[in-house]
């Protein structure tokens, strides 16, 4: 059997990342991925281009304060300007001015862009970058050269691209990275580009793929199954126009699927799906449920006959445990939902089977909800309620009294809405209030207001999406409204539905559900 090849992980989604449309990261907030990427052990993480801003040069001198144990941080930058002194030259100085233990520097690969964007001799272009790398290894760096435009650059001109592998070999690299920046490289091309290198003696080679066919993560391993042992990437696969190639699959590919090749972060491959959702997080992007491996579509079950697989033997439906990747099962609930489903559900608070009259009466329950608008495929803390009430374990978490909603306006000020709320909690009765922007947030914060020292845990409960779906849009402001609502606190998300014509009812039915499930769901269970 092939010996066992470790794959050096290099994450770039600091400074490629930040590239993607809607992806924007403040300093804090690179600098809390930063101490999220080093915890699960990837090798370098790319921290940005210090030559760009002051929030990039800053960030490599905050950094070094946060005793990163595993990972190195890599500064970006480019080559000095051809006809320049390299050892003067200002990107070259911002790079070294970073301080990092290794720095990525690309270099054009392509003669196309030599001659028309850089406006250069390919002589020139040569002795420019072998300056370039030589000003910083003779400063103690190690250097990565990002060869951009490399698989485009090898079909038009294969000498000038072959002899930039030369010049970054001889000049002394760490690494050399080929780039497939436009994203239109396909595997076999890949392939074939690969194997063209093997009999040439070169400094160890690594991969970098963009998204723009689909292909970025294929790619990226047929890259290693043909010699590389270096791979770029970002959390989430987030970059300039569709995207990088993305980390969260290629590693539990490379780790879980293929005995031959093992990375670094093995042992933390448990915390991906959490990584991948902290990202998300700090970037203020909800996660694409659809991603492979750490999405939550990844291993959930709509049809009955799915589900009833699943309930009998997961394996049979499932290409891995979603434990190993930190994830888990969903059962999702809809008008395709069998017995099996709801078994699923109602066995977390006992054993059932399929002919007991609660299994009948949950799923009867379920239908009609659903001819009603209700929707539960996600919002499964409101399901989950249902079956609490079905089993007499569940009583209203509080008596609602009356609300009062203001909605202030004139011609100086902007909009202003001031919520009241009055509540029975047990046997006391509750007043809160609060003034925001919105009439849903309002009524959020006066709810929470009235609860705070009743039930104190309400503070931790954050809201992180919100979600409004027209049912029938025929009926124009009359029409019925789904509303979603997604709560989290510190280990756990929940998602809850209200549907009504008047957005505020249904908004309140969705709070409700999600104050309630965190109470008895959750809360009670970990007291």
């Amino acid at each position: 059997m092939e010996k066992v090849r470790t794959i050096e992980i290099y994450d770039t989604s600091l400074r490629d990342g930040m590239q993607g449309m809607h992806i924007n990261y403040s300093l804090e907030n690179k600098l809390n991925i930063a101490k999220k990427l080093d915890e699960f052990k990837l090798d370098y993480i790319e921290g940005g281009f210090p030559f760009s801003n002051e929030k990039e040069k800053e960030f490599f001198e905050k950094v070094k304060k946060l005793n990163l144990t595993h990972a190195k941080i890599a500064a970006f930058g480019s080559t000095a300007k051809p006809g320049s002194k390299a050892h003067d030259d200002p990107h070259i100085q911002a790079l070294l001015q970073a301080d990092t233990e290794v720095v990525t520097i690309v270099a054009k690969s392509s003669v196309a862009h030599v001659h028309e964007v850089i406006r250069s001799s390919e002589e020139e272009y040569f002795e420019c970058t072998f300056a370039s790398i030589r000003a910083l290894k003779e400063r103690g760096c190690k250097v990565i050269l990002d060869l951009e435009h490399f698989f485009d650059g090898i079909k038009l001109n294969p000498n000038f691209a072959l002899q930039m592998l030369d010049i970054g070999t001889e000049a002394g690299v760490e690494l050399l990275v080929l780039c497939d920046t436009n994203g239109g490289t396909l595997p076999h091309e890949v392939k074939n580009t690969m194997k063209l290198l093997k009999d040439k003696t070169l400094a160890p080679l690594g991969g970098h793929f963009h998204d723009d066919c689909g292909l970025a993560v294929a790619n990226s391993l047929m890259c290693i199954d043909e010699g590389a042992v270096h791979i770029q990437g970002t959390v989430n696969g987030w970059g300039e126009r569709s995207g990088n190639a993305n980390l969260c699959t290629i590693i539990p590919n490379l780790i879980i699927k293929d005995a031959r090749y093992t990375a670094r972060c093995e042992n933390t491959i448990q915390n991906l799906s959490l990584l991948s959702r902290f990202v998300a997080e700090q970037a203020n992007i909800i996660p694409n449920p659809r991603d492979p491996y750490v999405g939550r579509a990844s291993f959930s079950h709509k049809a009955g006959q799915h589900a009833d697989v699943v309930h009998k033997n997961e394996t049979l439906m499932e290409h891995i445990d979603p434990n190993t990747v930190g994830n888990e099962r969903y059962i999702l609930l809809s008008e395709l939902a069998g017995k099996a489903t709801i078994l699923t559900f109602l066995n977390k608070y006992g054993t059932y089977e399929k002919n007991d009259p609660i299994v009948t009466h949950v799923t009867n329950v379920l239908k009609e909800k659903e001819n009603d608008g209700f929707e539960y495929e996600t919002a499964t803390a409101s399901f989950e309620l249902i079956i609490l009430r079905a089993l007499n374990a569940r009583t209203s978490l509080l008596q609602l009294k009356n609300y009062h909603i203001e909605q202030y306006k004139s011609f100086a000020h902007p909009s202003q809405t001031i919520s009241r709320i009055f509540i029975q909690w047990k046997e006391r009765e509750l007043m809160g209030a609060a003034i925001s922007n919105g009439p849903v947030e309002a009524l959020d914060l006066s709810l929470r207001n009235a609860l705070q020292h009743e039930f104190p845990e309400v503070k931790e409960i954050k809201i992180t999406d919100y979600r409004v779906r027209v049912i029938n849009p025929e009926q124009s402001t009359s029409a019925k409204v789904r509303v979603f609502i997604t709560f989290s606190d510190t280990d756990n998300t929940w998602e809850t539905i209200g549907v009504h014509q008047n957005i505020l009812e249904a908004s309140w039915d969705a709070l409700i559900d999600g104050l309630e499930y965190y109470y008895y769901s959750i809360l009670q269970h970990t007291q």
